[in-house]
C-alpha cells in the first residue's frame, strides 16, 4: 500500500525541497502544495520507472558534497584562467571519456556533475553509451583529465548506484 502511494519516496522528498526552494518560503500553504506535487508526481511517473534504480544515499549526499567542493574550486580557476591567461595560451579539447556506469541515472548524473563544474561541459553520450563527449576549457593533458573524471566521479557514482 504505502509503496503505490509514495513509489520513490528520495524523488518525492527531493520534490518537496525544490519546491519549497521555487517557493522561497517555508509556509504552511508551500508545504502542502510541496507535499502534493512530491506524492503526485511520482505517482503519475511510476510505470514510466519500472527498474527504479537503488541508491545509497549515505554515498549520494558524501557525492553532493564532494561536486559543490568541485564547484567552488573551478570557478575560481576558471575565473583565474580568464584574468590571467590569453585566449591563444588556452588548450580546449574534446575528450572522448569512456564510461562503465550501467543506469541511465548514473550517467544522467556522471553527464550533469561534469556541466555543472565550470571548464568542463558535457555535449553527448554515445548512442550505445559507452563513452561520454565532454568539452575541456583548458587541458593540458588530455589522459590525465579523463583519468581524473573516472577516478573522481565515475568511480564514487559507481558506489552510489551500487
Amino acid at each position: 500500500m504505502m509503496r503505490r502511494l509514495i513509489p520513490h519516496p528520495g524523488l518525492s522528498a527531493l520534490l518537496v525541497a525544490v519546491w519549497l526552494l521555487l517557493a522561497n518560503s517555508i509556509s504552511a500553504g508551500a508545504l502542502v502544495v510541496g507535499i502534493v506535487v512530491g506524492i503526485a508526481l511520482p505517482v503519475f511517473t511510476a510505470p514510466f520507472w519500472p527498474d527504479r534504480p537503488r541508491v545509497n544515499f549515505g554515498l549520494g549526499l558524501a557525492y553532493l558534497l564532494m561536486v559543490l567542493w568541485d564547484i567552488v574550486i573551478a570557478n575560481f580557476e576558471v575565473a583565474a584562467i580568464i584574468l590571467f591567461r590569453r585566449s591563444r595560451d588556452l588548450r580546449p579539447t574534446w575528450l572522448v571519456i569512456p564510461i562503465a556506469l550501467q543506469t541511465p541515472e548514473a550517467i544522467t548524473v556522471l553527464a550533469a556533475t561534469i556541466s555543472l563544474t565550470p571548464g568542463t561541459v558535457s555535449a553527448d553520450v554515445s548512442a550505445c553509451g559507452r563513452y561520454l563527449l565532454v568539452h575541456a576549457l583548458d587541458a593540458v593533458d588530455p589522459d590525465a583529465e579523463i583519468a581524473r573524471i573516472k577516478s573522481r566521479y565515475e568511480s564514487r557514482l559507481q558506489q552510489v548506484f551500487a
